[in-house]
């Protein structure tokens, strides 16, 4: 049966708009100021079918709901639920919702295209814009260390709760293209690229699917579940924060190799003492970078919830997360090396200094002993 026979009976998309906004957030700060802001809602985020000794956040993010919306889909004023999560290591999610029902498959496919269109590039710069003002006008007292420039993550999810007939996962994959909706495009893929796109195919029960590409995900989950959302959230979550950190050690290691011959040049005593501050100076970003690369890295524990766990692990790969984070690595432990030999150096040019003041001495006491006699 082609897929323009399926007939979306509920369903929703959602489009995130993750920012890092700063080096962290006091979230139970934060959430008293919007509680008391005018009309402030807030709560903090559980996993809904995860026991919480199976699979739990090691500091529940803040989820904050934001005025509603009304967006234009291909000239249709469409209403949009708008929340903002707030992750304690500094970054913030957004999520504008709209509802997608009783819709004929293609119907579905379109109006995600549409959502992706209207929430996305330049013309949705101010939507979002304006959002997180919203947000960040409110708990700016709870961000540490603001961060000048945001760096953005995108992501969409298409969400069908019931087709008109009930429907294994199996039968989903075999009566709709699901490879076009993750792509966006209007033309069928090549069986290669289609093999590509559907690869992170995940389902628990019978009636159940995720499938998860680089910036789009569909979801069918009869009984309503969010938790691979969910998953697939921090997991973004974590790979901009990770995009972050390492273009911060980017930036550290292009200066620091003219800041090493800047501390080494000049008088004996002199360069000593500015290889003693540059190397502390690179202890404080060694220190900084891994405590809260490891709060990233520790966002979520994943301990029995076998299923959810796999998700995330082929999440964080999909999206590079390990790579990206072992490059944080290397580059921490270039500077971690930096600041031991910059320290040996410094030490060995005291122990330098000293001998040479103690030769002098003796010297000294020599000429004297030899005018006094």
């Amino acid at each position: 049966m082609p897929p323009a026979a399926l007939h979306v009976q509920s369903g929703a998309l959602i489009v995130h708009r993750l920012l890092d906004v700063a080096d962290a957030m006091d979230l139970a700060r934060a959430e008293a100021l919007w509680l008391a802001h005018a009309g402030g809602q807030t709560r903090r985020s559980r996993l809904a079918t995860a026991a919480a000794d199976e699979l739990a956040f090691e500091v529940p993010p803040a989820l904050l709901v934001l005025p509603a919306q009304t967006i234009e889909l291909d000239g249709r004023a469409t209403p949009a639920e708008l929340t903002a999560r707030l992750y304690d290591f500094g970054a913030v999610a957004l999520a504008l919702r709209v509802e997608a029902a009783d819709l004929p498959w293609d119907a579905f496919v379109e109006r995600c295209n549409a959502l992706d269109r209207a929430t996305g590039g330049s013309a949705a710069a101010a939507l979002w814009r304006q959002a997180l003002r919203g947000v960040l006008d409110v708990i700016g007292p709870a961000l540490r260390r603001p961060s000048a420039q945001q760096l953005e993550e995108d992501y969409l999810f298409a969400i069908v709760h019931r087709f008109a007939e009930p429907l294994t996962a199996a039968e989903v994959r075999a009566r709709t293209d699901l490879a076009v909706l993750l792509s966006g495009e209007q033309r069928p893929l090549s069986p290669q690229e289609t093999a590509e796109l559907t690869a992170q195919s995940f389902s628990y029960f019978v009636d159940d699917l995720a499938v998860v590409a680089w910036n789009r995900a569909f979801i069918y989950e009869p009984r309503g579940d969010s938790d691979v959302i969910d998953i697939i959230e921090i997991a973004n979550a974590q790979l901009l924060e990770m995009r972050y950190y390492d273009a911060l050690l980017d930036a550290e290691l292009s200066t620091m190799y003219d800041l090493v011959a800047s501390a080494r040049g000049g008088l004996t005593l002199l360069a000593s003492r500015r290889t003693v501050r540059l190397a502390r100076r690179l202890y404080g970003v060694v220190a900084e970078v891994t405590e809260l690369t490891g709060k990233v890295e520790n966002s979520l524990q994943v301990t029995e919830d076998v299923y959810l766990a796999r998700v995330y692990a082929a999440t964080l790969e999909l999206f590079r997360v390990p790579r990206i984070s072992a490059a944080v690595d290397r580059k921490l432990a270039i500077i971690r090396d930096t600041y031991t030999a910059l320290y040996e150096e410094a030490s060995s040019r005291r122990m330098e200094l000293l001998e040479l003041a103690i030769v002098l001495l003796i010297v000294f006491e020599i000429v004297l002993a030899w005018a006094g006699g």
